[in-house]
């Protein structure tokens, strides 16, 4: 059985109350104070007496008293164990307010997420494989050493030949930064591009965490509109004349998140033109770039020629697995130089074995491998997904399925009531991201149904029970 961490018990030997009831009130003061929770096992009396440093007999002294004053109890065979106790048993429960209905917990049996692979499918076999086969070669503890706070450089290298031959880019590995997933990325770029009162225009709806890590650097947001076309480069272009200090801009072309919306070449362009004149930054978020079931990807606005102030953000995290954070920054010399000095400050480098082991991956082919076969994973689910939408909420809600991505975006044509349908969904133990997790308006009419991670039963019975309810 799984005990508790030591208990921190301080004897004062000075002090005239006896040894045994100082233990008893140490560990009362810890059930109040919740540091002791109910039902949580103690140590044994023989295990409480050497941590303490005192006799068994002391120990156990103690215990009869818990016991015969209710606070702990003693199970046959299992142990002792701290007691269900009633509201007026314990004072600190008259200081905590009542559990409101936002604090219930829900045990959802579907969960429709921002847009996660399916972790079922990763090539988990293959990583392990290849950190086993790191450890038996040659000079392996050379690795276990300090490297540059960039990344391994056969690591960076290899991801400047992938952005350069599959993306149009042209970066060199001293332009890269290897970070610990995306939101890194994001957090290293705000602190070296963002000083207080700057300005960053954003996407709306778009990507709050990145919205909060500018505002951490204590940059002010300037929300531009999202439509079929991504962002609204009219609205940036007043922005511009009409603030100064606008020091980037945020956005995810590809398949903007949320809407998963294309922007469109001659925005692109207008972009850049707009980024040379104002001399602002284009930091921009492939999020998703493997996933496109076209004919081929959009290539990024860093590869388009002329821009000349831009951080790309790419992650690996949702080809191999979210849970491997591995994420990565190409930018100008300059700017990659600042990211590395901070990034020596907060994390003097990432997990070598870990970038070794996803190298070895990238060069023996596993991960083209596992691309092809993910591909196609996901582009059935996403067919399936759009045949369910167009049979069960055809007229009550209007989308575009995208060329890639792991979402797809619906607006219901009749206006919906969040919080309201919010809590038919909990009845039904199924949950749907809130307009608040995108939005700083709490009635945005949109919904991001994300099939990556749902199994094809749950995609089935999430668009059934919104048909009910919508």
């Amino acid at each position: 059985m799984l005990r508790p961490w030591p208990l921190q018990i301080q004897l004062n030997n000075s002090d005239k109350k006896a040894i045994y009831l100082q233990i008893a009130d140490a560990i009362i003061e810890a059930i109040k104070l919740g540091q002791l929770r109910e039902e949580e096992a103690l140590p044994g009396s023989r295990k409480l007496a050497e941590i303490i440093g005192v006799n068994r007999n002391t120990v156990i002294e103690a215990y009869d008293v818990l016991l015969s004053e209710g606070w702990i109890e003693s199970r046959s065979r299992s142990g002792t164990f701290v007691s269900k106790l009633s509201k007026n048993e314990i004072s600190k429960s008259k200081d905590k307010p009542a559990t409101s209905k936002q604090n219930i917990i829900i045990n959802y049996t579907i969960k429709v997420d921002d847009g996660n692979p399916d972790t079922s499918i990763a090539p988990v076999e293959e990583l392990a494989r290849a950190y086993r086969q790191i450890f038996k070669r040659k000079g392996k503890w050379q690795m276990m050493g300090y490297s540059s706070s960039l990344g391994l450089l056969d690591f960076r290298e290899h991801i400047s030949k992938m952005l350069n031959h599959l993306r149009g880019m042209q970066v060199s590995a001293d332009e890269i930064c290897i970070t610990r997933g995306s939101q890194m990325a994001m957090y290293l770029i705000a602190q070296v591009l963002l000083k207080p009162n700057d300005y960053v225009i954003v996407e709306h709806p778009g990507y709050k965490k990145a919205w909060n890590t500018f505002e951490h650097a204590g940059a002010n947001l300037l929300y531009a509109n999202v439509d079929s076309n991504g962002i609204d480069i009219d609205q940036v272009e007043d922005y511009l004349k009409t603030h100064k200090n606008i020091k980037a801009i945020y956005v995810t072309p590809h398949h903007q998140y949320p809407t998963t919306a294309t922007l469109s070449l001659q925005r692109r362009y207008k972009l850049i033109e707009l980024s040379n004149q104002y001399n602002f930054t284009i930091i921009e978020d492939d999020y998703d770039y493997e996933f496109h079931y076209g004919h081929r990807p959009i290539m990024p606005i860093s590869s388009l020629p002329n821009i000349n102030h831009y951080a790309y953000i790419g992650t690996l995290s949702k080809v191999v697995a979210p849970s491997l954070r591995i994420g990565y920054i190409a930018t100008d010399s300059n700017l990659i130089t600042k990211i590395g000095e901070l990034r020596n400050i907060i994390d003097v480098q990432g997990d070598n074995i870990m970038e070794q082991a996803v190298l070895q991956l990238m060069e023996d082919g596993t991960i083209r491998k596992h691309l092809k076969k993910a591909h196609s994973f996901y582009k059935n689910k996403r067919d399936l997904t759009a045949d369910l939408l167009n049979t069960h909420l055809k007229g009550q809600v209007d989308y575009t399925i995208a060329d890639g991505g792991l979402a797809i975006w619906l607006i219901p044509l009749k206006q919906i009531e969040w919080q309201i349908l919010k809590s038919k969904l909990d009845k039904e133990k199924i949950k749907f991201m809130e307009p608040e997790r995108f939005s700083y308006l709490p009635d945005l009419q949109g919904i991001r149904f994300s099939f990556g991670s749902l199994t094809e039963q749950q995609i089935e019975e999430a668009i059934l029970i919104l048909k009910k309810y919508l």
